[in-house]
């Protein structure tokens, strides 16, 4: 990585912050629409297998249905966008689609195929186990559309401030995905502030505690 890539990516790191303000009205072009849903959906995922579905809701009818789902918080109106990430509770039905063309291909021998499918299915005995990867992998897609964003513009504001059974309610959510967290994105009525972080002696602990 060049000295000049690395600096524009730490600059889009410390730039990131949560935005509740934005310019209503603005409708994001379908083009940066798709390309901010491309970069996230590069985010890692356990085994490959993206455990994530984005519900995205643009229209401006829906957005005042979410509203007071959102206990009235007005950057769900007045943003661009709201993206709602869903974690896939049945991620491991994605094995074939994740590594079939890898097969296919002869990048992957079938029996480390048969090997990966048989560890999966074994861990999905366990309902504990496909929340907690359907939570942890979304957040990194979640987090990953916020860096894009930024990167294109774009500010974004997380919420968890939300009913989320009545948000499955609403929006007809299958029972295979969990809601994790609501995104807004748009462009920022005025500039971002800050909110401060610890100082770095207040979070880490070296090696061991």
């Amino acid at each position: 990585m060049s000295t000049e890539v690395k600096s524009e990516v730490l600059k889009v790191l410390e730039d990131r912050h949560s935005v509740k303000q934005y310019q209503v009205g603005h409708k994001m072009p379908k083009a940066d629409l798709e390309q901010l849903l491309t970069s996230t959906s590069q985010a890692p995922s356990s085994w490959n297998l993206q455990h994530w579905k984005f519900l995205v809701i643009e229209d401006q009818a829906q957005k005042e249905k979410l509203l007071p789902i959102a206990y009235g918080q007005k950057q769900i109106v007045e943003s661009s966008v709201v993206i709602a990430i869903l974690g896939d509770l049945e991620a491991n039905k994605n094995v074939e689609l994740a590594f079939g063309p890898a097969v296919e291909a002869g990048h992957m021998p079938k029996e480390v195929y048969d090997t990966l499918a048989a560890q999966i299915e074994r861990a999905y005995q366990y309902p504990q186990v496909a929340r907690d990867e359907a939570i942890r992998n979304a957040s990194l897609a979640a987090m990953q559309l916020m860096i894009a964003a930024k990167a294109m513009g774009y500010d974004t504001c997380p919420m968890g401030g939300y009913d989320a059974a009545k948000f499955v309610e609403a929006f007809n959510v299958p029972a295979r995905y969990v809601p994790v967290m609501l995104i807004s994105v748009g462009l920022a009525a005025s500039p971002a502030r800050s909110a401060g972080r610890l100082p770095l002696d207040q979070i880490i602990v070296s090696n061991t505690f």
